[in-house]
């Protein structure tokens, strides 16, 4: 079942991972981008991002848009074309209101995916 599209066009949404040192809660603010029931970001900083790190070793997360929280499941795009959709989709939804060009971070950036649990 799709995202509700009004949720998917929110600004930001805030990923909770589960601290791969502590076992803590981490909550990030985060832009992102939607297709389907699955949620997109993009870490500027790839590898060394904490959330990332965090989400590779614990893939159960939860995702808070607007009101609503969702859990879900994150992992790396499936193949290239996920990949390329996942950059597409961010770049697409904010370069239009951000000043500078995000070419460059949406094809450097490491993308994530988090397939949520909608009911």
């Amino acid at each position: 079942m799709p995202l509700d599209p009004t949720l998917a066009a929110e600004d930001f949404c805030y990923l909770t991972t589960t601290g791969r040192v502590s076992g803590n809660p981490h909550t990030i603010e985060i832009w992102f981008g939607v297709e389907g029931d699955t949620v997109y970001m993009l870490a500027g900083g790839g590898e060394r991002a904490d959330w990332i790190r965090n989400a590779r070793k614990t893939p159960r997360v939860q995702v808070r848009i607007r009101d609503r929280h969702f859990g879900g499941v994150a992992r790396a795009p499936r193949d290239s074309a996920e990949d390329a959709l996942a950059r597409r989709l961010l770049v697409e939804k904010y370069q239009p209101r951000y000043r500078g060009s995000l070419t460059g971070w949406g094809r450097s950036s490491l993308p994530l995916a988090v397939d949520l649990e909608i009911e």
